[in-house]
């Protein structure tokens, strides 16, 4: 629950409850809740409300590590209506999800290093108002659970995850995400380490195998990344399938 005081015109207050059913969504799924207002001592003219999704990037620009906050989904949930001095208003909304939204956990762990949030922008008589940022937890559809249960299994260590700047192909995201690990047992001597991307479509999802490089998804002239498609209703067992891709990877990697 968010609570926050806009003040408008004249300096009469009116406050904002945004309320959502559930924090914890899918790539592909829907973001349901509530917006309630408490009009002040004046009428107002609420102009729009928008719900906004955020997270955390990093930019390693020149060699500087830097990170800064990317908008990277807007949905208005509603248009203009008149809130009444001190009368109550209620707007409910269902958001879909992007299916190309990162996962911030996994079967309740949150993935270390992933910043994701939402937040209710308030247009009211010409002015906008962003409210405080609420937490947005985003759950792996079952075919991303098992892949990465599969890199577990294969004994790989999950370090961080984070969100880069770039865009790969087959995602129309201003970022992707990497999952890090730390190899151990078959795959201790080919990688120091492997970072793993998913991106999520309707039907399918690709998996994406990068070894430890000085290069990038996004960066020219190198193909030390492993690349293939799973189904979405694949959700079994996906360890000899990246088994194998890994083996490739590591023999494209000499």
């Amino acid at each position: 629950m968010v609570l926050r005081i806009l003040k408008a015109a004249l300096g009469v207050g009116v406050t904002v409850d945004t309320v959502l059913d559930d924090n914890a969504v899918t790539p592909g799924g829907t973001l349901n809740g509530e917006v309630k207002f408490t009009g002040g001592e004046v009428d107002q003219k609420v102009e729009g409300i928008t719900l906004e999704f955020t997270a955390l990037v990093e930019n390693d620009d020149k060699g500087e590590d830097r990170t800064s906050t990317h908008h990277f989904h807007r949905a208005q949930v509603s248009g203009p209506f008149q809130l009444a001095k001190g009368s109550g208003h209620a707007v409910q909304f269902e958001v879909p999800v992007p299916w190309e939204t990162p996962i911030n956990v996994l079967e309740g762990r949150p993935l270390p290093g992933m910043k994701l949030g939402v937040s209710t922008e308030l247009a009211l008589d010409m002015a906008f108002d962003k409210g405080d940022l609420d937490p947005l937890v985003v759950e792996p559809l079952p075919v991303q659970a098992a892949a990465l249960r599969a890199m577990e299994s294969l004994g790989f260590v999950l370090q961080l995850a984070d969100l880069e700047t770039g865009t790969i192909p087959g995602s129309h995201m201003p970022f992707y995400q990497e999952i890090e690990y730390w190899p151990s047992g078959e795959f201790k001597d080919l990688f120091n380490e492997v970072e793993l991307t998913l991106v999520a479509s309707k039907t399918s999802t690709d998996v994406i195998l990068q070894a430890d490089d000085r290069g990038g998804l996004t960066s020219p002239g190198h193909d030390t990344y492993q690349r293939f498609t799973v189904n979405n209703d694949d959700d079994g067992d996906l360890a000899e399938q990246i088994r194998t891709q890994l083996h490739q990877l590591a023999g494209r990697r000499g």
